[in-house]
């Protein structure tokens, strides 16, 4: 899957230049000039990395972050004019990976972007080549097979995301709605007779 990186600017002539150089480096780039766009294509896509102004014109960077990080789990790096301490501060307690200041070198940018990118990789779940073992259940989430004590079981794919999701979190009591959220997503949530 290719890299998604949300950049949400109110700068036309930066976000054309950013879009082009993030774009020839192998990602695949979304734009937006305002939080409430930002909000728009957040939902609606699967997003590796967003980067943010915080001087946005219909909204603050950093309301816009808050809300997002209340919706989606997704790494924010802050592009800031500002070169006011607080705002940093502020970004980073909510949970901002980064920031850069504005005039910034496209070099470094990218090298904030990949370490990111990396560091978050890492944390999430484990590789697509690494099949997750619990117990006498072995999941190989590539080849899309389960196999209990060395017998491969047919799986439907809610089933298979849902045995995946409680490997990758064993040990842990999950809540019904956390489920049905996590497989079913939000219009299920509530509705503890879809499990």
């Amino acid at each position: 899957k290719m890299t998604t990186i949300l950049l949400v600017d109110d700068d036309a002539l930066l976000r054309r230049s950013l879009n082009y150089q993030l774009e020839q480096t192998g990602y695949r780039v979304l734009t937006a000039e305002t939080g409430q766009a930002a909000f728009t294509l957040a939902r609606a896509e699967s997003l590796d990395l967003i980067l943010l102004d915080i001087g946005l014109p219909d909204k603050n960077g950093l309301d816009v972050a808050r809300t997002l990080q209340r919706e989606i789990d997704v790494p924010i790096l802050f592009l800031t004019a500002r070169n006011e301490e607080t705002d940093i501060v502020v970004g980073l307690e909510l949970g901002a990976e980064d920031y850069i200041t504005k005039p910034f070198g496209m070099r470094e940018l990218l090298a904030r972007v990949r370490v990111i990118l990396r560091r978050t990789a890492r944390e999430s779940a484990p590789a697509l080549d690494e099949p997750l073992v619990v117990g006498d259940i072995t999941l190989d989430i590539r080849g899309h097979e389960v196999i209990v004590r060395g017998k491969s079981v047919a799986l439907p794919p809610k089933e298979f995301e849902l045995l995946r999701l409680l490997m990758l979190n064993a040990g842990a009591v999950l809540s019904a709605n956390y489920l049905l959220d996590a497989i079913w997503g939000e219009e299920f949530a509530g509705a503890v007779q879809v499990l």
